[in-house]
């Protein structure tokens, strides 16, 4: 229940940061809304050429009577348009996240830098990242769509598939969706695809908590386009703490020669106290001579032996 609610945290947390910068915020919706017009568009074709695409699949209800080959074909041109409805809210993410690698990478390391540092990325052409980020979307899809058809399939048993069916769905898909988001700030730390797997399948309360929230906003296109962004930050911030990031150990070495070290590496060392600089004393007046103002220093007099004088008490 901790990681549920820790995950939970993260999605307002990302939500609150974009609201403290909405500079970022802004900035982060681009990529969201140049997809959105993608799809709006495609699917306005989509529904356009659903008549068409029905009567090109069924040839042989040409012979068929008005009725039922009116009823035929338009019911498959209404499959094939809620089709390709389920089909771009499923994939919106990741081709939002794919037209925006550029932009939801400068918001992670931005979130990185506020946060308290940011991760070394990988040195590597925008072209490879795009072409990483699109071959990991890919394995999402690939792995969401395989739950989906046994998921598909388990619906019609009944009882399970109207009640224990539907809530595995949403939490599949937010596990999903949680590893899409977090893709972009674990990819700057170097971690794989299979490894940010690991660590979600490790985290599963986590992933629940930021995922399926995130799922049941996203099911309306414009509140995927508002919410993007701090959907982002949010990973950013949960990918933190999968994998926190460690100090630089280069702040540990000495200082080159010549080189003035760091003042905030340098080691405090406990106050002493102050004295004043010594002087030299004063001139010694008894240096070369102890008694220079002797006035017996150089009489031959005092020099030579003295006799003694006579003892008056001393008898002859």
């Amino acid at each position: 229940m901790r990681d549920l609610a820790a995950g939970l945290g993260y999605l307002a947390k990302g939500q609150k940061w974009v609201a403290r910068h909405g500079r970022w915020w802004a900035f982060g919706m681009i990529p969201a809304l140049i997809t959105l017009a993608g799809y709006v568009v495609a699917l306005f074709l989509l529904g356009g050429w659903a008549g068409d695409i029905a009567a090109w699949a069924t040839p042989f209800a040409d012979h068929w009577t008005s009725f039922w080959q009116d009823l035929l074909r338009t019911t498959l041109a209404a499959l094939v348009f809620v089709g390709g409805l389920l089909l771009s809210v499923l994939t919106f993410t990741a081709v939002t996240l794919l037209v925006g690698q550029p932009f939801y990478e400068e918001l992670c390391e931005k979130v990185d830098e506020t946060e308290g540092g940011a991760p070394t990325p990988p040195d590597v052409p925008l072209w490879r990242e795009l072409v990483v980020a699109a071959r990991d979307s890919l394995f999402v899809l690939v792995r969401a769509g395989g739950f989906g058809v046994l998921l598909f399939a388990a619906g019609f048993v009944p009882v399970v598939g109207q009640t224990v069916v539907p809530v595995l769905g949403f939490l599949v898909s937010g596990f999903f969706l949680t590893l899409e988001l977090t893709s972009v700030a674990l990819q700057r730390r170097g971690v794989p695809q299979k490894e940010r797997l690991r660590l979600l399948r490790g985290r599963l309360g986590l992933a629940f908590g930021f995922g399926v929230p995130l799922v049941l906003g996203f099911l309306v296109p414009l509140v995927t386009v508002v919410a993007m962004p701090g959907a982002v930050a949010g990973a950013t911030l949960l990918a933190r703490d999968l994998v926190p990031v460690e100090e630089d150990p280069a702040t540990d070495e000495e200082p080159e020669e010549g080189e003035s070290p760091d003042p905030a590496t340098v080691p405090k060392v406990p106050d002493v106290p102050e004295y004043r600089a010594q002087r030299p004393a004063a001139a010694n007046p008894y240096a070369e001579s102890p008694y220079p103002d002797n006035p017996y220093a150089n009489d031959a007099r005092s020099a030579a032996p003295q006799p003694a004088e006579p003892n008056p008490y001393r008898s002859a």
